[in-house]
């Protein structure tokens, strides 16, 4: 079993356990496509730089859902899959896909630079956001968000193998939802319009 594949397991045994642990007395919570994650406790804010060097928190997003990605700019299928279908999403949304912040946090700072960040989110969409530290900031921040990362020799270069999750936060700023790779648009548009019934 491959380190990705025992990662994403790791991921989504604790997000079973952290929701398990959440039912009871507390309110219902409304039904996703993608893993509740409501009233985990990582997860909840960030210190990161966009392309122009400003630094960025989760709270600068309040009022609108935020789909949260970790990937790296020469990821070859993962990466430019979960950004289109963050793009169709928007779509999906209409009028209402201004409510939708896709943020793409790279795990590769060493080869992602700001403005190689810049062309890459807006390729897919002119609204998402390329977000980066340096690479011990990057460790740190991929450890609070439960993302497992490693490098992967390839020749004389390298690739990473990494967490395929996305994540939704509500306009409140939570975390909300974990995403799973496979999951549909159609999906991950209903899972976005549950979040912005007030």
């Amino acid at each position: 079993m491959t380190t990705h594949f025992r990662a994403r397991r790791t991921l989504l045994a604790t997000a079973s356990s952290a929701l398990l642990g959440l039912t009871g007395c507390q309110p219902k919570q409304p039904p996703f496509h993608g893993v509740n994650l409501s009233g985990v406790a990582y997860g909840r804010d960030f210190e990161l730089r966009d392309p122009d060097g400003r630094v960025r928190h989760l709270a600068d997003f309040r009022g609108q859902v935020v789909l949260l990605f970790f990937g790296f700019t020469q990821c070859p299928d993962v990466c430019p899959t979960a950004l289109t279908r963050a793009a169709a999403v928007r779509q999906l949304l209409g009028k209402d896909a201004a409510l939708l912040q896709v943020l793409f946090v790279t795990l590769d700072p060493e080869r992602d630079t700001p403005n190689v960040l810049r062309s890459y989110t807006t390729a897919f969409d002119p609204g998402f956001l390329g977000l980066w530290t340096d690479a011990a900031g990057t460790a740190a921040v991929a450890k609070d968000f439960k993302i497992f990362f490693h490098k992967v020799p390839t020749g004389s270069s390298y690739t990473l193998d990494h967490t395929t999750l996305s994540y939704l936060f509500d306009p409140q700023g939570r975390l909300r939802v974990a995403i799973k790779h496979d999951l549909s648009a159609a999906d991950l548009t209903a899972d976005i319009r549950q979040l912005l019934i007030p």
